[in-house]
């Protein structure tokens, strides 16, 4: 009896979605690491800069306290309100990316326009895009489910949007965020069933467009080839990649210990942002690098499983932005370790959750919030499959509704 009035109570109280805890643990231990690391990493170049030690912790602290709050929000937003106004949020990124090119708005840093001016702060746009263009996609997918899957046009449309976000983004440049945004694009098409002879007929002529892209420009052209053999000008090209696998031999298995590395001393640029993996490894070794690899493989895992989870009970647009956000955020963290290991050739992109930057790390956040609520509302259509009248699936509903009805 206790068992019915269980189940009984259950069914009365409604489908009860949850969050996959999982996946927020892994998020919330990058974080940690991250901050940590940034401690750690920051120090000598926030002191040299006369900014105070704890200059950049600091910032990061405070962007990853609005991170938090941006993704609680977005944790308990109902992820309908995102597809009701998927099409005006594109709208909206398109402006900002646009608005890096304004005399007053854009901000040049380092030869890219890639910021936009708020006085107070910098933004990074391409940040915002990279989360709104996986909800504008999701949604588009799920109204043109067929065509997608079978037709030749369903399939052009969403890479003719994803490849104007790539014509404005190279145009700052950024080749980085560029090959991420195809990447992503061309991944959920093909995980929401489009066929491969499709994809692969209209990818063949892109192919000399990257190629007259990457090899348009001197500094490109340096990236993708410097990473060969950064040896042969280590004081050139090849200084941050030799700079960095320095740093990584250092650590060997268990590292030098957490505050001792020497390379992120003025040595490794960027020790505190696109490089700071290299510093991982000085001062945690392979285990250090290894652990932080194991975390994104959960936290990505996690999202591609209830992805999937969520197609195949029909809750297509939570599965579509569970397959797109773990998707944006494990082929950057792949790119970025890959770059740090001298596998890659340098692409400017920072390691989710760890690396310092108040824009990656803001917008980060929210994917995560929004891959939260992606999962809660999977978790609750289940349990509702769960709690349905006719559904015996499990061998126990079934028994339970007849002992009620006697």
């Amino acid at each position: 009896m206790g068992l019915f009035d269980a189940s009984q109570a259950r069914r009365r109280q409604g489908p009860r979605g949850h969050y996959d805890m999982l996946l927020l643990v892994a998020a919330i231990l990058l974080v940690s690491m991250g901050l940590v690391m940034i401690a750690s990493s920051s120090i000598a170049v926030a002191d040299g800069a006369n900014k105070g030690a704890f200059y950049f912790l600091k910032r990061h602290t405070l962007f990853i306290s609005l991170g938090f709050l941006c993704a609680v929000v977005a944790a308990r937003t109902e992820l309908k309100t995102l597809e009701k106004h998927s099409f005006l949020l594109m709208l909206l990124a398109v402006i900002m990316l646009l608005g890096v090119f304004l005399p007053v708005l854009g901000m040049r840093i380092n030869g890219a326009r890639r910021w936009l001016n708020l006085f107070i702060t910098s933004f990074q746009p391409v940040e915002a895009m990279k989360l709104v263009l996986v909800v504008y996609l999701a949604s588009y997918l799920v109204r043109h489910r067929d065509g997608v899957e079978y037709k030749l046009f369903g399939v052009v449309k969403p890479l003719l949007v994803a490849g104007f976000v790539v014509v404005l983004l190279l145009a700052q440049p950024d080749f980085g965020s560029s090959a991420l945004v195809i990447a992503v694009t061309v991944g959920m098409i093909w995980l929401a069933g489009a066929r491969m002879r499709n994809l692969v007929l209209l990818g063949l002529p892109l192919v000399p467009a990257i190629a007259w892209a990457a090899m348009t420009e001197d500094y490109r052209m340096k990236r993708l080839t410097s990473f060969l053999d950064p040896w042969a000008h280590p004081y050139d090209d090849g200084f941050q990649l030799t700079q960095a696998l320095i740093a990584i031999g250092r650590g060997e298995w268990l590292g030098v210990g957490l505050g001792s590395s020497v390379q992120k001393l003025f040595y490794l640029p960027e020790a505190h942002t696109d490089f700071i993996l290299s510093v991982i490894a000085e001062e945690l070794g392979l285990a250090g690098v290894l652990f932080v690899i194991a975390l994104f493989a959960v936290l990505v895992g996690r999202g591609l499983v209830i992805g999937l989870r969520g197609v195949e009970i029909g809750q297509r647009f939570a599965g579509y932005i569970a397959f797109g956000l773990s998707l944006m955020i494990g082929l950057q963290a792949i790119v970025s370790i890959g770059v740090n290991l001298g596998v890659l050739p340098t692409k400017g992109l920072t390691l989710p959750l760890i690396s310092y930057g108040g824009s990656s790390v803001l917008l980060t956040c929210v994917m995560v919030g929004v891959l939260l609520r992606a999962t809660f509302e999977i978790n609750r259509a289940i349990d509702a499959r769960a709690m349905g009248p006719r559904v015996a699936t499990d061998g126990i509903s079934a028994p339970l509704e007849q002992a009620e009805a006697a």
